[in-house]
């Protein structure tokens, strides 16, 4: 079974898509084709000077996720996804998880070649 992370802002398909990869509140881990979720939080991320977006891509490796879709991700974790084999859909902003999916599901996604955002940014 497919399994997609999406960076979300609650534990919800109707949640908002959190831009931010590294300091999301959480991650969907969705069934692309029967929508069957569980979220996982990503809270202890908001509170590190450094290291967020690594230990958010450790989250998301862990869950057994093959695919994310988030708005921004940064070098380091861009690296410790791809490491991991974990296929990274960027510019998902403004979008619901469920609309995210449906783009998914679609074909109307890009797998990113490199990280869209620098470094250290909140």
């Amino acid at each position: 079974m497919e399994k997609i992370a999406v960076s979300c802002e609650g534990p919800s398909l109707d949640a908002r898509v959190d831009p931010r990869f590294g300091r999301a509140a959480g991650f969907l881990v969705v069934d692309p084709k029967t929508l069957a979720f569980e979220f996982l939080d990503n809270g202890s991320t908001q509170v590190m000077s450094q290291g967020a977006g690594i230990q958010a891509a450790e989250i998301v490796a862990n869950s057994g996720a093959s695919v994310v879709l988030t708005g921004f991700v940064g070098p380091k974790a861009f690296q410790a996804l791809s490491a991991a084999k974990i296929s990274v859909s960027q510019n998902m902003e403004n979008l619901t998880v469920r609309e995210a999916l449906d783009k998914y599901n679609a074909g109307d996604v890009t797998v990113a070649a490199e990280p869209n955002r620098p470094g250290h940014w909140r």
